[in-house]
């Protein structure tokens, strides 16, 4: 840490890596007993940078707890009607307990009748109008809560903990695939003002994927040991 830079990293990487060795334990006790594990569809459209490598990320995720990955990647000119097709078929295979729309999608494409379209008993991610409407109810549980939890240095408070939620690729030559990630926060400025800080990449976006595959976990237990 330099010593310009007063705020703690909040390392997302090391916690992600606990929950991920707790799901692996319970899909592997799902799979002696029941003979099923979880399965989850992630769904891309398109070949956006970012959006490419969290689906990386997630697929890999999934194969390393033993959750079976269904891949559906469509092209970017795919029309509306098609994905909704897409996500109404996922929702009748019994083989998946997950789906995950990774957004953002097309400027085409209605982003919330998609979501609405996901079966509220697979969506994972949280995103489907009943689960976010629950989450904001008073005494109300969603389903499931989305699995992510602009800032410049002199908009932090003191001491703050800053959340960086934001996921941008950034063309770099230096590495092999010719860009790096970075979010929304200015980090250099942000990490002299604030308490703590998650750095982009290794904070938020591995807890995301463990929360991801936690989710996937939970419904798929909620339909196997009924």
């Amino acid at each position: 840490m330099s010593s310009e830079q007063k705020a703690k990293l909040i390392d997302g990487k090391a916690i992600a890596q606990t929950i991920r060795s707790e799901i692996a334990d319970e899909v592997r006790l799902l799979s002696r007993k029941y003979g099923k594990v979880p399965g989850l569809a992630v769904v891309i459209v398109g070949n956006r940078k970012d959006s490419q490598s969290y689906v990386g990320m997630k697929r890999k995720a999934c194969a390393e707890v033993g959750i079976k990955s269904f891949d559906v990647d469509l092209p970017e000119q795919v029309s509306e009607d098609e994905l909704v097709a897409k996500v109404h078929e996922l929702n009748a295979n019994p083989e998946l307990h997950g789906i995950l729309v990774q957004l953002p999608l097309p400027k085409h494409i209605n982003e919330e009748r998609v979501l609405g379209a996901i079966s509220i008993e697979k969506d994972v991610d949280g995103f489907h109008p009943l689960n976010i409407g629950r989450l904001a109810m008073k005494g109300r549980e969603p389903l499931f809560q989305p699995c992510t939890p602009k800032i410049k240095g002199d908009w932090i408070k003191p001491g703050a903990a800053v959340i960086d939620v934001g996921t941008n690729a950034v063309d770099d030559p230096s590495k092999k695939s010719g860009y790096r990630l970075v979010g929304d926060v200015d980090f250099k400025e942000a990490s002299k003002v604030a308490g703590w800080i998650t750095p982009v990449p290794g904070g938020v976006g591995p807890m995301t994927v463990a929360m991801l595959l936690r989710n996937a976990l939970d419904s798929a237990k909620r339909v196997i040991e009924q």
